[in-house]
């Protein structure tokens, strides 16, 4: 039986980490909780080498999926990781290589750089979406990096979105942000059709969480020489109005 949709605080309870790098195992589980589960697959890229991971948990409980990886690291013996270098132009491309299915219960994203790129060019329908943000911009600031299919993270600042900017595209694809782990490092997206009819979001500023990497305050010093972008200056509107008739949204 599905239960409401548990709050932030109740959220926050159930952070717990099985494979997850922080708790995100345990928020994942609470989601599915409240919304229900369909057809119990997952793809996550940026799994590293499946050991400490979204969906490492999910395999267990005997879910299948997806899992890619640009470098060969895999030491999860129920994982197969498939070696593929994600950029926005191909994703399409490589979910139709392995099978993925139009609409699937979960999606996670954690690339270290041009997550809100590849999220804003996926086609297919994740009921869930787990994606990483950048905590060191707060959540007044809507930003990202400027695409580059072969950016590499240099542990600083410069990576990834803000919070706000990946709000505002899941906005546009038809998400709600649900949720920031305590760590500051993964936002949760409940599609809303599978939202819960009694559920109200709580604002940003409420979810927001900011840079606490491995619990210890920690975050990236900033980088004076690279600057973020807002990805909606002169956004093209009618890219969402295609896709929406694509899908059926």
């Amino acid at each position: 039986m599905k239960r409401p949709l548990a709050t932030l605080s109740e959220l926050e309870s159930r952070e717990k980490k099985i494979y997850s790098q922080n708790g995100e195992d345990g928020v994942i589980e609470a989601l599915f909780e409240c919304i229900g589960e369909t057809n119990r697959y997952f793809v996550e890229f940026g799994v590293g080498d499946a050991t400490e991971c979204n969906t490492a948990a999910l395999l267990e409980r005997g879910w299948q999926g997806l899992m890619m990886d640009r470098y060969d690291l895999c030491k999860n013996p129920l994982a197969t990781v498939r070696l593929e270098f994600v950029y926005a132009e191909a994703i399409n491309a490589l979910f139709q290589k392995y099978g993925v299915p139009d609409q699937f219960d979960l999606l996670s994203i954690d690339i270290d750089g041009n997550d809100f790129w590849v999220w804003r060019e996926i086609a297919v329908r994740p009921r869930v979406v787990v994606i990483e943000y950048n905590a060191s911009f707060p959540p007044h600031e809507c930003c990202t990096i400027v695409y580059d299919p072969a950016f590499q993270f240099d542990s600083t600042d410069y990576f990834g979105a803000s919070l706000l900017a990946l709000q505002k595209l899941g906005q546009r694809k038809g998400y709600t942000l649900v949720y920031c782990d305590r760590h500051g490092v993964n936002a949760f997206f409940v599609a809303n059709e599978a939202l819960p009819p009694e559920f109200h979001p709580q604002p940003i500023e409420k979810i927001y969480r900011p840079p606490n990497y491995f619990g210890q305050g920690l975050r990236w010093a900033p980088n004076p020489a690279r600057h973020m972008i807002d990805p909606f200056c002169g956004w093209n509107e009618s890219y969402f109005q295609v896709m929406a008739g694509m899908l059926n949204w």
